[in-house]
């Protein structure tokens, strides 16, 4: 007998109390269907951490309602560009403490609702341009613990959401700007335990970090490992001037680079000259798009430090307007006052004269 003949038999046969425990069995039998053997599943999670897992279980029978998927603690080291198909309600995907070293790109692309994506403690050296692509609700990213050198630009071109950034605990020298100016509501920024060099390569990230700040973010300490003289210092502390050497380095590798149509820069990283900071120079329009340089605001430190200063000159000012317009008040109500006593004694002393003049007569007649 097949199953549909069976359940139909059983249907027209079986007391009712009889068929609800078989129906109960039959809904714990197929949720259990739904889920890998090595995972722990509900209706909302999937928790497959700690299995000592080398490759993926079958993600095609979770259910299709999971928002959390763990896969952290295992031995995975590779994904297939497919590996999370069907999983479009996907939210939360952990991937933590692996060995992945090579992501494909667009591997996360059939995740349209992720919003939190930990790929911490792995062993990631490269990241693939187009490895966010399709994750426009992401808002928590954590890359720290890997072996990561460079953070390509165009990675995060699609991550105008991201709130949350780790990077810490990388092989991070220096940062391309241009990279993390499409995070314009980024709040958390995580940069500790890399091998810093506070030179002319990170100058612009740290106009980039002082305007994160500006708007009220945060950045954890960016402590320099290179040169010696910055050693140990956080090159949020190290003031803008020590970089105007950049400027003249720039200057100077522009005007000895030969072979571009007149006279431009070439496009690469060593020579690409940017214009003063906070102007954009009107001949900047004719350059290539590689050499354009996007708009830059001047040192915040300084600009707050004009601010402050300008504050206190007219704070002192005010209140040296506030005491002269107190004290000529003042003055001006002792003088009335004077007047009014001074009008007030005239006729009094009119008075007394009138008295004395007998007194005068007398005197003169005697004498």
């Amino acid at each position: 007998m097949q199953p549909a003949e069976w359940h139909l038999g059983l249907t027209t046969t079986c007391s009712p109390a009889l068929l609800s425990v078989l129906c109960i069995l039959v809904t714990q039998l197929w949720l259990g269907s739904s889920c890998p053997s090595v995972c722990i599943c509900n209706a909302s999670e999937a928790d497959c951490s700690g299995r000592g897992l080398v490759s993926l279980p079958s993600l095609g029978l979770l259910p299709p309602s999971t928002h959390t998927l763990l896969l952290s603690n295992n031995r995975l080291s590779s994904l297939a560009p497919a590996s999370f198909a069907n999983l479009t309600a996907l939210e939360h995907l952990d991937l933590s403490n692996n060995y992945l070293d090579k992501l494909p790109a667009g591997v996360f692309a059939q995740l349209p609702n992720l919003t939190a994506l930990s790929l911490r403690n792995n062993s990631l050296t490269v990241l693939e341009t187009e490895l966010l692509q399709g994750l426009l609700q992401l808002r928590t990213l954590d890359l720290s613990l890997n072996g990561l050198s460079v953070v390509p630009v165009g990675l995060l071109d699609e991550q105008a959401g991201l709130r949350w950034l780790s990077l810490a605990g990388n092989r991070l020298h220096a940062l391309e700007r241009a990279a993390f100016e499409p995070l314009a509501n980024l709040q958390h920024l995580e940069l500790g335990n890399n091998p810093w060099e506070c030179d002319c390569n990170l100058r612009d990230f740290k106009h980039w970090m002082e305007w994160l700040l500006y708007r009220g973010g945060y950045v954890d300490a960016v402590e320099c490992t290179l040169p010696k003289d910055l050693r140990g210092r956080d090159i949020r502390g190290v003031p803008v001037e020590m970089f105007n050497y950049c400027l003249q380095l720039e200057d100077e590798n522009g005007a000895g680079a030969g072979g571009t149509k007149g006279g431009s820069p070439p496009c690469n990283r060593a020579t690409a000259a940017p214009p003063s900071e906070g102007i954009v120079t009107a001949g900047e329009a004719g350059l290539p798009d590689c050499v354009k340089q996007r708009y830059r605001p001047v040192s915040v430190r300084r600009a707050i430090g004009t601010v402050v200063i300008a504050g206190v000159v007219c704070g002192i000012v005010c209140i040296m307007m506030v005491a002269a317009a107190a004290y000529g008040c003042i003055y001006a109500s002792l003088m009335a006052k004077y007047q009014r006593e001074l009008k007030k004694r005239q006729p009094l002393m009119g008075d007394a004269e009138a008295e004395t003049d007998p007194d005068d007569k007398q005197i003169s007649s005697v004498a």
